[in-house]
């Protein structure tokens, strides 16, 4: 990765990270309004276009993403549900979006974009780098983003969880530790989180592709 550089202001299909997962929610008529949770000492998104949008407010985050995500909830005021997506998933399509605003109709808990696994997946035993045994990939998705929770739900599950002291990756998994079980919306296997280097390229070619489709 560029040195110095947060992984969501890397520059992809000219622009930054950040700006294409906001963009990707901004062109949905239903999004009224994002919350983009940024660490206190962040000085860069300010100085994006894309922070003058009106619909766009700025929260400082905490320690881990649970902290953040419970930070962004406390500001959105009277609305019946809400989206977490990634800053570093720039490849989100609308169609997937769509999708997964459409279980709004029929859920009152909520649920995630997630892509089943189709590569053979082994597990190992802790601390040994070698197979223990080949795991049934058939029941195993891989989560993804965005995630679509009623609002006071989320704040409510979150907030034991951390109190619990669980282990929070995810939404769904404070909600999983109430008892809760989200539903999953199938979606495309290129809406990919940026981490490593080679994910940029990907990201590039994904949006460069769908800019310019042959």
């Amino acid at each position: 990765m560029q040195a110095d550089c947060p992984k969501q202001y890397l520059i992809a299909g000219g622009k930054t990270i950040i700006e294409h997962a906001i963009c990707s929610l901004l062109g949905h008529p239903r999004i009224q309004r994002i919350i983009v949770v940024i660490h206190p000492q962040d000085t860069q998104f300010s100085q994006l276009s894309i922070a003058d949008d009106p619909r766009i407010s700025m929260v400082h985050g905490g320690d881990a993403r649970a902290d953040s995500v419970m930070a962004g909830l406390q500001q959105a005021g009277q609305a019946e549900w809400v989206l977490v997506h990634d800053a570093a998933r720039p490849c989100l399509h609308q169609g997937d979006l769509e999708k997964l605003l459409a279980i709004t109709q029929h859920s009152k808990v909520g649920g995630i974009l997630a892509a089943p696994v189709r590569d053979t997946m082994k597990r190992s035993e802790a601390g040994v780098q070698a197979i223990a045994h080949t795991v049934d990939r058939q029941a195993l998705w891989h989560a993804l983003t965005p995630q679509l929770f009623p609002l006071e739900l989320l704040k409510m599950c979150l907030s034991r969880a951390l109190k619990d002291g669980a282990v929070v990756t995810d939404e769904a998994s404070a909600l999983e530790h109430c008892g809760y079980h989200p539903i999953l919306v199938s979606g495309r296997s290129d809406n990919i989180k940026v981490t490593r280097p080679e994910d940029l390229a990907l990201a590039e070619f994904y949006l460069t592709q769908r800019q310019y489709p042959k």
